[in-house]
């Protein structure tokens, strides 16, 4: 420890908390539909990838910026509602097995109209922010880092406040608390889902956009759903709050898992180190830190 720089382990740990907001953008999508519909959604992951290689097909078309936003995010809610629809609502009151099933099917579905409408090519996606690090008291921090956490940030107390304060958002609370007394209540459940699932559609947007920036809109982006499981496994698979800091805690684990411990293993670790940590937590606390305790009763 005599040689133990701290200015670098500061540096590698504000690193995985950044890297650690973006997994927590794809796991928030799963939360969103996980708490309302006891659904895991393993197609978030080619939503994702459809919203971003939506998106970039439509700018190097012409279309200006916010344009293709909107036009996006329309099509996203068509798309979330879609899946409602035409998925979920037949399948209500089936096993859970049968909708994840449902669900990883749909994945497959989602991608192949991807590559249908707009092909196979890898596109490259420019935000107007470079991925270059600059000093802050000796720590060099990645601006593109930093503008993937603000945006994250935002999009979190934007959605914190449209489910707190709008009819809607009342509805998802009390759906997720007790289906059948939100039912008795005079909210219609069907409408809830739509929009929640048109919500989860916006949360792939956004994901979508920050991660292609980041590596390149091409199909591989879909597997970054592999790296939501974890993040779930600790924060719980119904808390939002959960998956945000399921991601903080994946993302520094890794970083300096791969970092400190690393070398030992012949490196490349940072790949599966996760996987090990939310191992851990399934046998010592399977509902995650945040995740419902089920009480049965005998």
């Amino acid at each position: 420890m005599a040689d133990f720089d701290g200015l670098f382990f500061t540096e590698v740990l504000v690193g995985g908390l950044l890297s650690g907001v973006m997994y927590s953008l794809v796991a928030i999508g799963f939360v969103l539909i996980y708490k309302t519909s006891g659904v895991l959604n393993f197609a978030q992951g080619a939503m994702l990838l459809f919203a971003a290689l939506t998106f970039v097909s439509l700018t190097e078309r012409g279309l200006s910026f916010p344009l293709a936003f909107a036009a996006t995010f329309a099509i996203m809610i068509v798309l979330g509602i879609g899946i409602e629809r035409a998925v979920l609502r037949p399948l209500t009151n089936k096993p859970p097995i049968t909708l994840f099933m449902a669900t990883l099917g749909l994945s497959y579905v989602i991608e192949g109209a991807a590559q249908l409408v707009w092909g196979t090519q890898v596109h490259g996606l420019d935000l107007g922010v470079e991925d270059v690090p600059f000093d802050v008291a000796g720590v060099f921090i990645s601006q593109f880092d930093i503008f993937a956490a603000v945006v994250a940030i935002g999009l979190v107390a934007a959605l914190s406040a449209f489910f707190r304060y709008t009819r809607i958002g009342l509805g998802f609370r009390a759906v997720a608390d007790d289906q059948f007394a939100a039912l008795a209540v005079g909210f219609k459940l069907h409408w809830i889902w739509a929009s929640v699932w048109a919500a989860a559609g916006l949360v792939a947007l956004v994901a979508g956009l920050l991660w292609g920036a980041r590596s390149g809109v091409q199909f591989s982006l879909s597997l970054i759903v592999l790296k939501a499981l974890p993040v779930l496994v600790l924060g719980g698979f119904d808390s939002i709050i959960g998956a945000i800091v399921g991601g903080l805690l994946i993302g520094t684990s890794e970083k300096l898992a791969e970092v400190y411990i690393g070398d030992y293993f012949g490196g490349g670790i940072e790949g599966w180190f996760a996987y090990v940590v939310a191992l851990f937590f399934l046998l010592v606390r399977p509902t995650g830190l945040f995740g419902q305790k089920l009480v049965e009763r005998v």
